[in-house]
Parts: structure tokens; C-alpha cells; sequence
């Protein structure tokens, strides 16, 4: 049951005089945010303020907090992620949430919908958002931060299509792929070394560009921060620039790109 669902129905059992106010007034204390041990609070409301709902930050945190957390917000997110989730810890939180999904490259753990297979990005039931999102990255050595975006996105509800390995260092493999990026309505760009294929990619298509710094590169990159400051003074315009290695944010910020242009389209309807 979502959130929204969850709260309709306490109003109507409410009206229907079904359960009294002050044991609705007890619920509704940890609607928004319901406490984990002594370490946590969970934010329940995340997802009605924001569009899309907490999602657990991996590094820092022990196997046996991971899953408490998750059995804490199960009852009311169909779709649970943590992310940066190391395979070893994977490995002790299989005992702990049996059915866990984990997926290796982008190192996110997820509990969905269907417990029993893994997501089926064409197909996906998890589909609910419209609009579509493109992922490019500029080397395989991107991939695991491409990854991150492009599966943040699905999990999300949003169709995803990937392009790897159209770095500049091979334009031609990017050129001859146009249709990816005319087809999609937001698209993320990964790239490390100097950083230059988000301004490659802004300077040939009219939707919105979503830069995203690797820290892959020789000892110049300075961890990612050469390809910062290259996307950041790109001189093609309509890029919006993440942190390094954040495939995460860049899936969050398209998604809420996504999401404000139906909603606009929705008002021009009305």
C-alpha cells in the first residue's frame, strides 16, 4: 500500500467510525517518521513531499541496521533501495532480508513489488512514471556510476534506455546513435578523464542534460574533479552539473524534471 493509500484509508476508517480519532491520532504520530532502534527515523512522508521516498545510504551502516531499516519501511514503500551496498555486506544482509535483490555493478540493494525476480527494464511493472530517460556514459569504466543512474530511474518508475562507451575519444560511436538521444526526454551523461561529452551531447539536443563527474582518470583527474570543473564551465548551455560520482542524484533530478512537466501538462489541461 503507498503512502497516499495508507493515509485515505485511515480518513475513511476514521469517517466510517471504524477506528476512533485518538487511535488514529496514535498512528499518525509515525506516519511521517517512525524511529529504527536508536540509531534511525524513518521519513514516512518523504515520497508525498517530495515525489520519491527515502532511500538508505549504504557506507557507514552495518548489515543488521541496512535491515532493520528496510523491515521498517516495508509496510509502506513497494519499491525499498539502499545504495553503495558493497558485495561482502550483501553477502552477511542475504540471512538478514532473504528477499533482497542485489545488483553488483551499481552496488544497490533493492526489495521490489515481485520479490521473487529481478527488475526487467522493457517489461518492468515498476513502470508507473512517464517520460524517458536516457543514460550515456563515456567509458566502461563509467558503467558502475552510469548504472547507479539508470537503475535509481527504474526503480523509480520511469523507462530508461542506455548508451555506453560514446566517449569523445570515439565520437563517431556517439553519432551514430542519435536516435537514443532524440528519443529521450531528460538525458544523464557520465563521463570521467577531462569530462567533455556532456558538452558534446548539450550541443545536439533540446532536452535537458544531466552531467555526472566520475573520479576515473589518471593522476590530473584529481578524483573526479578535473571533469567537475570542465562540466561546470561548459559553453554549451542546458547542462545542470551533479557531484562526482552521484549517478543517484542525477536519476533523482530527472525524474523530478519528468514529474514537473506532467504535472504543468496536467494544469494546462484543467
Amino acid at each position: 500500500m503507498t503512502q497516499p493509500d495508507a493515509l485515505k484509508s485511515l480518513l475513511d476508517a476514521v469517517a466510517a467510525g471504524s477506528l476512533s480519532s485518538a487511535a488514529a491520532l496514535d498512528k499518525l504520530k509515525h506516519f511521517d517518521i517512525e524511529p529504527v532502534g536508536d540509531f534511525a527515523r524513518v521519513d514516512r512522508h518523504r515520497s508525498l513531499r517530495t515525489g520519491f521516498p527515502e532511500v538508505i545510504w549504504g557506507p557507514g551502516k552495518t548489515p543488521e541496521q541496512i535491515a532493520q531499516l528496510m523491515n521498517a519501511m516495508r509496510p509502506s514503500h513497494p519499491t525499498i533501495m539502499a545504495t553503495r551496498i558493497e558485495p561482502a555486506v550483501y553477502a552477511q544482509l542475504q540471512s538478514l532480508v532473504p528477499d533482497l535483490v542485489y545488483y553488483e555493478l551499481p552496488r544497490i540493494c533493492a526489495l521490489l513489488p515481485d520479490r521473487n525476480s529481478k527488475l526487467k527494464t522493457q517489461n518492468s511493472k515498476l513502470k508507473t512514471q512517464l517520460g524517458l530517460i536516457g543514460v550515456l556514459s563515456a567509458g566502461t569504466a563509467d558503467l558502475p556510476v552510469a548504472e547507479e543512474a539508470a537503475l535509481t530511474a527504474e526503480l523509480s518508475g520511469f523507462m530508461v534506455k542506455r548508451l555506453w562507451d560514446v566517449g569523445v575519444a570515439g565520437i563517431h560511436r556517439l553519432l551514430s546513435n542519435r536516435q537514443v538521444l532524440d528519443e529521450a526526454d531528460v538525458l544523464i551523461v557520465v563521463a570521467g578523464m577531462e569530462g567533455a561529452l556532456p558538452s558534446v551531447v548539450a550541443g545536439l539536443v533540446e532536452c535537458p542534460a544531466i552531467a555526472v563527474p566520475t573520479s576515473v582518470g589518471y593522476g590530473t583527474n584529481f578524483g573526479g574533479l578535473a571533469p567537475l570543473l570542465t562540466m561546470l564551465n561548459s559553453c554549451a548551455p542546458g547542462i545542470a552539473v551533479m557531484n562526482i560520482d552521484n549517478g543517484f542524484g542525477a536519476a533523482i533530478v530527472a525524474g523530478k524534471m519528468l514529474r514537473t512537466a506532467k504535472r504543468l501538462a496536467e494544469r494546462d489541461r484543467t
